[in-house]
């Protein structure tokens, strides 16, 4: 094509080279070429999305971070993204005459993603790619994008159609297609495309064609959309005429493609995971529209900076990139910074501090989620900071987060959810569950646990438990276990057992404020204080919300108003020495966290503000006597620690890159020990340099070697 485009490559047939324009034509303003990152290898990321603009605005910015890092990065968009084929905002004059050229459109939209893609990666929108047709599945070929740059960053577009609609059921779309109102789906080929035909997927087809990049890239870290969105206010009242009736169901606060890609994405992780792979898997998803009703949890340096990248996908300037298919989307245009999901970033499964536990002969064991299954590694000896290879727990399709609780006799109890897959006379859901150590830790060895045990969901319909939260567990005094999770209906739900066993049925936790049903975001937390009171702690969009029990660890109830600011989603607790409570929260806008402590018998008060570091999700928490540790995520996606007398100190400058949320514990000689998994799958820790201690050590990996290479903020 004159100018650009698309042109035969030197590799054989099927094999093109994307071609910038000539060097006539001008870069946008500012955009300098970047030191491309060296290749890396110890880990990988596959980014599932369902439309081209998905990644750009739900997993950024850990999508820029990872395509940044050197370790292989690939996307797969699974729909065309086709809509109505007219490239233009819906309100623009003349819109209705626009023709509807949905192959152009789709071209359009793959032309904005790479370019917002080039432009994370090396600075740079117009750097070349090679586009090839690729079979992932014999008999059907997908279009993959490798920037020549970076090899390592690759695009897969499988053109599926889309629902074109964002709730209104269709049988023709992925959801028809998951949920067998269509046997098949067909895909849309793009202008210009090295793919020639159209493709007609059954689900399964879909599924194997996922599995096959996991087979191929061996990800350490898989990235989806929202499997588990939560439900509009507002629910429709039937199906419209001649739909199958298998499309009646909830309406969520998300694009039906994005809920289901997440979908088909699970079901291909579970069938990965059952074949022999090389290294084991993480999974983060991602919350989609839904931020636009939660507070901001990004600052406001990040939202600019993501904007540039969405600005660059939505061709906000209008430049030439060469192809008479369109440079972007202008659907998305420049009005990325005006719909409100670009000024967050949201884990479904929103993190745990509580992963981490001394054993009785005092080496720690840490457990975490890969494969779908709970690991656990342990110390070699105590306090020596290196690590065993993972040990699977027995179980599966465990998803988000595995919290570990600390019996009084030093026992561990694990608590989870797991997601239930539908199968014939099994329906689609998910159940909170929980397996107990089931006898003493040999020496040097490794716990063993039992079964995992269902504990079900408050919601006994399969549809609603979709939307149960994540549990948070705690002892009371006499060693009741109370479980806790957000149910359905944005309350709170409990479960107790006297030593873990023995649960009582779900009952909501004291609901009523000021006659207003609670509705909660998920990320609470819940601690036992110094006087043996249970408190329970979560947030909503306007404040934090506090319930107590008393010293017997009964029933909590509500401790009245705590008169704090809002704060972004996950809280963190600690017991305060003497009685009280600590707790951290980030402030909306700014991501500053914020300390609040409740006193013995007194009231809620802000004690502390952090210097801003950027960064959003759970803050880990460690109250070591009067020494405050704090964990945080920074704008680089880095742990930054913090240590002080009574309060929290300054920032570390220095830390490493994380999933999750830190853990924290005691090691048997009383320092704190902070302990982080990487993208790669392994440990990395830090330990205090005495019981109490402000000043830390090095962080070491898991061989207990020092981190020599940490990344600066």
């Amino acid at each position: 094509m004159a100018g650009g485009g698309l042109a035969l490559g030197a590799g054989g047939v099927g094999v093109w080279q994307w071609l910038a324009p000539g060097n006539d034509r001008k870069r946008r303003a500012g955009g300098v070429s970047a030191q491309v990152a060296k290749a890396a290898t110890t880990e990988s990321f596959v980014h599932i999305i369902a439309h081209a603009d998905d990644s750009l605005y739900f997993m950024n910015p850990e999508l820029e971070q990872a395509v940044t890092s050197g370790a292989p990065t690939v996307t797969v968009c699974m729909t065309g993204g086709e809509s109505d084929g007219r490239n233009a905002l819906s309100h623009s004059p003349g819109y209705a005459r626009l023709p509807e050229k949905r192959a152009e459109f789709v071209r359009a939209r793959i032309n904005g993603l790479r370019e917002a893609t080039a432009h994370m990666a090396t600075g740079d929108w117009l750097s070349p790619w090679t586009v090839e047709a690729t079979t992932l599945l014999p008999g059907f070929q997908a279009e993959l994008h490798t920037l020549k740059a970076a090899p390592q960053v690759q695009l897969i577009f499988l053109e599926l159609i889309e629902a074109r609609f964002i709730k209104a059921p269709r049988k023709d779309s992925l959801r028809g297609l998951w949920l067998g109102a269509t046997p098949k789906l067909t895909t849309l080929v793009p202008t210009a495309s090295p793919v020639t035909r159209p493709y007609l997927y059954t689900r399964q087809q879909v599924v194997d064609t996922l599995t096959a990049v996991f087979e191929r890239y061996q990800p350490t870290v898989v990235r989806t959309l929202d499997p588990n969105p939560t439900h509009r206010a507002q629910q429709p009242h039937g199906l419209p005429p001649g739909l199958p009736q298998v499309l009646q169901g909830i309406s969520h606060y998300d694009h039906q493609d994005h809920t289901t890609s997440a979908h088909f994405a699970q079901a291909a992780l579970a069938q990965y995971w059952g074949r022999r792979h090389s290294r084991p898997t993480a999974v983060q998803t991602y919350v989609g529209y839904e931020v636009s009703l939660l507070p901001v949890n990004l600052d406001r340096t990040t939202i600019r900076h993501k904007l540039e990248a969405l600005d660059i996908y939505g061709w906000a300037d209008g430049k030439d990139c060469g192809d008479p298919a369109g440079c972007g989307d202008r659907k998305v245009g420049n009005r990325s910074k005006d719909t409100r999901w670009s000024d967050n970033l949201r884990h479904r499964a929103t993190g745990t501090q509580r992963w981490v536990q001394p054993l009785p002969d005092g080496r720690l064991a840490a457990f975490a989620l890969l494969d779908g299954r709970a690991q656990c590694w342990t110390e070699s000896r105590a306090g020596s900071g290196v690590w065993s290879r993972p040990v699977p727990v027995d179980g599966s399709m465990l998803e988000g987060q595995v919290q570990v609780l600390r019996h009084s006799d030093g026992t561990l109890q694990l608590f989870s959810v797991r997601t239930v897959l539908p199968a014939q006379d099994t329906p689609h859901h998910r159940e909170i569950v929980t397996a107990r150590q089931t006898r003493p830790v040999p020496r040097g060895g490794t716990p063993a646990f039992g079964a995992w045990e269902s504990l079900g969901s408050p919601e006994d319909d399969p549809e609603r438990s979709m939307e149960v939260g994540y549990p948070v567990a705690v002892a009371a005094k006499d060693g009741t276990v109370h479980v806790f999770v957000k149910d359905y209906a944005g309350g709170i739900s409990t479960r107790r057992g006297a030593g873990g066993r023995d649960w009582t049925d779900w009952e909501q936790v004291d609901q009523e404020t000021d006659d207003t049903p609670v509705k909660i975001e998920d990320g609470l937390d819940a601690v036992l204080d110094a006087k043996g009171r249970v408190h329970l702690v979560a947030a909503d969009i306007k404040t934090v919300l506090h319930w107590m029990s008393d010293e017997s660890g009964g029933p909590l109830r509500l401790a009245g108003p705590t008169r704090l600011p809002a704060a972004t989603g996950p809280l963190t607790l600690a017991a305060l020495p003497g009685g009280g409570v600590r707790m951290v929260s980030r402030e909306p806008a700014t991501a500053r966290v914020t300390v609040a402590d409740r006193p013995e018998n007194g009231s809620w008060r802000v004690t502390a503000q952090c210097r801003e570091i950027g960064g959003y999700g759970r803050v880990a928490l460690e109250q070591a006597g009067r020494t405050t540790v704090l964990a945080a995520r920074d704008d680089k996606g880095l742990v930054r620690l913090s240590a002080g007398s009574g309060r929290p100190g300054p920032w570390q400058d220095a830390g490493v890159a994380h999933l999750g949320t830190v853990g924290f514990t005691q090691d048997a000689k009383g320092r704190t020990v902070a302990v982080a998994l990487g993208p790669d799958g392994s440990l990395s820790s830090v330990r205090g340099r005495a019981p109490g201690a402000v000043a830390f050590g090095d962080w070491v990996d898991f061989n207990g070697k020092t981190l020599g290479d940490l990344q600066t903020s």
